[in-house]
């Protein structure tokens, strides 16, 4: 029976990118690092937190990450301060297993599971079957997943997607009007719709600045269909050599969609001194404080926000099931602050950044290039 239910990669799914965002070194984040305990389950971390305030609730929020780790400065990070932040408000525990390989994922789900998590939230695309094969054998047993929809719903998941493609429209708008070299560049980390769906929204970005202004910005690493990948999510060094390509061939702004990869682009702008990155998920001029300088912006997808409005849906309010969409409108998606770079940014590009997320929220424009 779950074999026939048909794994949706919604076009408003966002990235395993950063949809992840970590990094090789000894470093971690603070939010999970003191709180971590050696599990059986894979050689996994089991990290816990304590909070209270406002209701309390018994259970326990337990995420199973992609590859990425907890420590991505990305998505799996995100779903887990979601999860802490429920932690803090309901009382509820916040747990969580790493995944170093795509054959953790079910014996990360299994055990949970069998620990009787009130709701199991997995975090990524590739996830999917694994959520959808679990949720069918365990009924009774409450999910949450980001990136990911079914057709036909499973009524004891709760599906976590978010309209990416919007704010990297904008991202791809705004990298048109301040390259100095006329060419811009995307990469992703794999080539699945997660991933994608940022990068034609930031190719479609850049077309529509071209057609509003009569100019010819080249967006490379992206046709459509087929482009330029890191083939996976992990490697920093591939981050850097991708960067260090799409410097050679002029593009002076790059919008790594491929977790912490990202981060080695971001080592690459910093020793290079002549590129941008646009950051993917978090606002990484503070997830990324070491290359801080190099962020003109950051595409942010609120996972924390969706995963707590999760536990709170499906533990404390007892309605299982049902879908949340992340919205430029209810800004469970946006765009981050220019920071540093803002004195660098014309007020009348900012101006027209700004019309054009009240544009595509009011529909007057759509990010797909229709």
């Amino acid at each position: 029976m779950i074999k026939s239910k048909k794994l949706l990669a919604l076009g408003l799914a966002g990235g395993l990118v950063f949809a992840a965002c970590g990094d090789d070194d000894d470093s971690s984040s603070d939010t999970t690092a003191e709180a971590s305990d050696t599990t059986a389950a894979g050689g996994d971390t089991t990290a816990t937190t304590e909070g209270g305030g406002g209701e309390t609730v018994d259970g326990a929020a337990c995420e199973v990450t992609d590859v990425g780790g907890v420590d991505d400065r990305g998505f799996n990070q995100l779903a887990f301060e979601g999860a802490q932040e429920a932690e803090t408000q309901f009382g509820i525990e916040a747990r969580v297993l790493e995944s170093t390989s795509d054959a953790d994922y079910s014996a990360n789900i299994q055990s949970f599971v069998d620990e009787g998590c009130d709701i199991i939230i997995t975090v990524g695309f590739l996830l999917g079957d694994a959520t959808a094969e679990f949720a069918g054998n365990n009924p009774d047993q409450q999910f949450a997943i980001v990136d990911v929809g079914y057709d036909p719903p499973i009524d004891n998941v709760r599906t976590l997607n978010f309209g990416v493609g919007d704010p990297s429209f904008v991202a791809g708008y705004l990298a048109a009007g301040m390259t100095e070299t006329g060419t811009v560049a995307t990469y992703g980390g794999v080539n699945i719709p997660p991933v994608t769906v940022f990068m034609d929204g930031f190719v479609n970005g850049v077309a529509y600045y071209n057609e509003q202004k009569g100019t010819e910005v080249v967006a490379l690493g992206w046709d459509g269909s087929d482009g330029t990948f890191a083939g996976n999510f992990e490697n920093l060094d591939d981050g850097e050599r991708i960067a260090s390509s799409f410097a050679d061939e002029g593009a002076d702004i790059i919008f790594p969609v491929a977790g912490p990869v990202g981060l080695g682009s971001a080592s690459f702008a910093s020793e290079d001194g002549s590129v941008r990155i646009i950051g993917v998920d978090n606002d990484m001029f503070e997830a990324d404080p070491a290359n801080a300088s190099v962020y003109l912006t950051s595409v942010l997808k609120k996972i924390d926000v969706a995963v707590f409005d999760a536990i709170e849906t499906v533990v404390v309010n007892g309605e299982p099931g049902g879908d949340y969409v992340g919205t430029l409108e209810n800004e469970g998606v946006g765009i981050a602050p220019y920071h540093d770079q803002e004195g660098d940014v014309p007020a009348e590009l900012q101006d027209e950044v700004t019309a054009l997320i009240d544009a595509l929220i009011a529909g007057e424009i759509t990010s797909d290039g229709s």
